[in-house]
């Protein structure tokens, strides 16, 4: 196994399995975690290491008083911030990154639904339906993995029951489509509310449901639904919701 410093492409699939991996599964053993560290050419505990180092960037990381591990390097923070001003960039090269080395057509895991297709792509080629498609898988697997594949509100831990939900819906603000902090693991059904708007997140991470839509005959919709008002979501592992984000939705989508 090499010695020598982290080229690109390495970091770019560290980077990726950091983004779309649980915090807790981030170690040597894990059987994803040793595959793709024979394709790179390290060892499972030098990028098990590698991941703990990137979690000491993570702001959700830090707040929760889990620092991971001190060693980012200087080409670490650098990823981090390149990352973090361009997403959609770093999703489709990490990607591609993972692709090559894999030398796979489609890194997709078919047990998972599509994500809902929440602009037209009429007309587009296939290679913008392509970005698309690899955008959409990418901020999926990054925004469930953050919580750890749990609906944020109800707990339900059925990924074909989840959704990776746009606080900023994805036809409103380009820039931050395929960024983490934009979303939320929400089941079907409060997805859906999350849209309409029935349903947002205060500052304090609880959630507020609306008033306008309230029906108290309907008994599903008090337990489902109306029963979580005022209750706190669930704490991601990690790339926690902005609090801009949040005040976006407040304010332009929910109808309180």
């Amino acid at each position: 196994m090499t010695t020598k410093g982290w080229t690109r492409q390495q970091l770019l699939i560290a980077f990726g399995l950091y983004c779309q991996m649980p915090f807790g599964k981030m170690h040597s053993r894990n059987p994803e975690i040793v595959k793709y560290a024979e394709l790179i050419n390290r060892t499972p505990s030098a990028l098990a290491m590698k991941l703990t180092n990137i979690a000491s960037l993570d702001p959700a990381i830090i707040s929760t008083g889990r620092k991971g591990l001190s060693g980012a390097s200087s080409a670490d923070k650098k990823m981090w911030e390149e990352m973090q001003k361009n997403w959609e960039t770093f999703a489709l090269e990490s990607d591609s990154a993972m692709i090559k080395i894999t030398k796979s057509e489609d890194r997709n895991d078919t047990s998972e639904p599509d994500e809902k297709d929440e602009d037209d792509h009429t007309g587009f080629d296939k290679e913008i339906k392509t970005k698309v498609r690899i955008g959409q898988s990418f901020f999926r697997r990054s925004v469930l993995s953050a919580y750890n594949y749990k609906c944020c509100i109800t707990g339900l831990s059925l990924p074909k029951l989840l959704v990776a939900s746009h606080i900023i819906p994805w036809r409103s603000d380009p820039s931050n489509r395929l960024n983490p902090r934009n979303g939320l693991s929400l089941s079907v059904l409060h997805d859906k509310a999350f849209d309409l708007g029935i349903i947002t997140i205060n500052n304090d991470m609880t959630i507020r449901v609306s008033n306008v839509r309230d029906s108290k005959s309907d008994q599903f919709y008090q337990s489902a639904i109306k029963s979580y008002d005022k209750k706190p979501i669930a704490s991601p592992e990690k790339f926690a919701p902005l609090q801009e984000f949040l005040a976006y939705h407040r304010d332009n989508i929910f109808q309180g």
